[in-house]
């Protein structure tokens, strides 16, 4: 059951299956009550219900479209997307945002295991009166025992599992959406006032931040054991439906529960997923903690898995294995500290998204320009090799999320921990900190910018070269 590929090129024979199939874990990762809340989160930008359902749509298709296009360097080059990327960083060079996306991974699984426990306590507490703490403890230990097991045994147990979780998950959900459809007051809804196009865009940049974007860095991961004569239109169109699908419903169906009542959406912010079982009769709050937890550990288990790859990508000398249950003990320490330390969630949660959102936009961007100007598959040796055709440094690549990050962090607004204050530079050409657009994190989209058509300006030439020596 435990997988032995690490980094390495997946052998013919071991690739097998169809578009279809990556419908499963990415619906799996994606299928998480949180998206429910995220419809609070949405509103919270000051927007009405029908341009929180716009922000969302077009929010989550654009950001799972990267990640379709990332799927498809797995299939072309049947490697995970972190040794992928080394052909437009360099072999060496490929350790700034090998390092960068394994914190946005560990970051990802420590949150969601978090949520998991926080809303495994509030149900034990309500429907068995156990002592909070306890509580906590029992939904810790199912919800970091569960994504250790997945991530760490590897592509074979995730995808069997990933199938059964979205299949459970979906049906325990639409039974949430029955028992709360009723709560739903389409006056109130309708009643709120629609936002300024700046508040728009501070949502819709969310949703790319928040949904998608985080998951075009682990891509290939899961597509890289499909033969390569599966179809590219179809990785890229299962790949964005089943990871969008979902979540589009339930952010939308999140925003006319959040809209109708002001108390739930005040409860949304302490606590995501606990404050949505206080909408349903206490029959059906075991069945809510097993959707709740499922649904979270989806997500996790990807992370943690890909967290792996991505760790000893950058050079670290250890098995996959072994480099996923070291990420397994930093999650562990992680969720102790939103447990039990942190007193707010929101805050600090959006600012991790806003803070390496930034950079890991202009990677994917980058990654996804070089897909899309590549017409010869890879050329595996070279991936490993630093004096091989993709060089040891790709200084035009490296300079380009540099000069990203820096334009980006100066065109967000990030106020959730005191630490990230000095982002926001270059706000005074837009307006200021306290202008119309200083909560849209308009960065996030100059970041993408920089990254996508820089790297067509600027190493169009270098891949032609390459592949002529292919």
């Amino acid at each position: 059951m435990l997988e032995i590929n690490g980094t390495n090129f997946i052998a013919q024979n071991e690739r097998s299956g169809t578009a279809r199939s990556l419908f499963w874990p990415w619906a799996a990762a994606n299928v998480s009550l949180l998206a429910l809340s995220y419809g609070s989160f949405f509103l919270g930008f000051g927007i009405s219900f029908w341009q929180a359902t716009f922000a969302a749509i077009i929010g989550t298709i654009a950001s799972f479209f990267l990640v379709g296009i990332s799927s498809l360097a797995g299939k072309r080059a049947s490697a995970p997307t972190m040794t992928i990327s080394r052909a437009a960083f360099g072999v060496k060079g490929n350790v700034v945002p090998g390092l960068l996306s394994y914190l946005i991974f560990v970051g990802w699984e420590t949150v969601l295991v978090a949520l998991a426990t926080l809303a495994t306590e509030t149900v034990l507490t309500r429907v068995g009166n156990i002592e909070p703490n306890v509580s906590r403890i029992i939904g810790f230990s199912i919800a970091a025992g569960l994504t250790i097991v997945g991530g760490v045994l590897g592509f074979k147990v995730i995808m069997r599992i990933q199938k059964v979780l979205t299949l459970l998950t979906i049906t325990l959900t639409a039974g949430y959406i029955a028992l709360t459809a009723h709560l739903v007051n389409w006056d109130s809804v309708s009643a709120i006032p629609n936002g300024n196009i700046q508040a728009f865009f501070g949502a819709l940049i969310f949703a790319i931040t928040g949904i998608g974007l985080g998951w075009a860095n682990c891509a290939a991961d899961y597509s890289r054991y499909l033969p390569r004569t599966v179809s590219s239109r179809g990785v890229v169109g299962w790949t964005v439906f089943g990871a969008s699908i979902v979540p589009i419903t339930l952010v939308i169906y999140g925003s006319m529960l959040a809209g109708s009542s002001k108390d739930l959406a005040d409860k949304i912010g302490m606590d995501p997923i606990g404050a949505l079982t206080t909408l349903v009769p206490t029959w059906y709050l075991i069945p809510f903690a097993v959707v709740a937890i499922l649904g979270l550990i989806g997500g996790a288990i990807l992370d943690l898995y890909s967290s792996g790859l991505a760790l000893i990508s950058v050079g670290v000398p250890i098995k996959r294995h072994v480099a996923a249950s070291i990420d397994a003990v930093i999650m562990a320490l992680g969720t102790i500290y939103i447990v039990w330390i942190a007193k707010d969630f929101f805050g600090p949660f959006q600012g991790f998204l806003i803070t390496l959102g930034v950079p890991i936009a202009a990677w994917s961007a980058i990654f996804v320009a070089d897909v899309f100007m590549r017409k010869r598959d890879f050329k595996e040796e070279d991936l490993f090799n630093p004096k091989g055709i993709y060089g040891a440094w790709n200084l035009r690549s490296l300079s380009l999320v540099a000069v990203g990050a820096i334009v980006g962090w100066g065109f967000v607004t990030n106020t959730f921990a005191g630490w990230l204050s000095w982002q926001g530079y270059f706000m005074e050409l837009i307006g200021g900190k306290d202008g119309p657009w200083a909560y849209s994190n308009v960065g996030v989209i100059f970041a993408l910018a920089i990254g996508f058509f820089g790297h067509i300006l600027l190493s169009r030439k270098n891949i032609a070269r390459q592949e002529s020596q292919s």
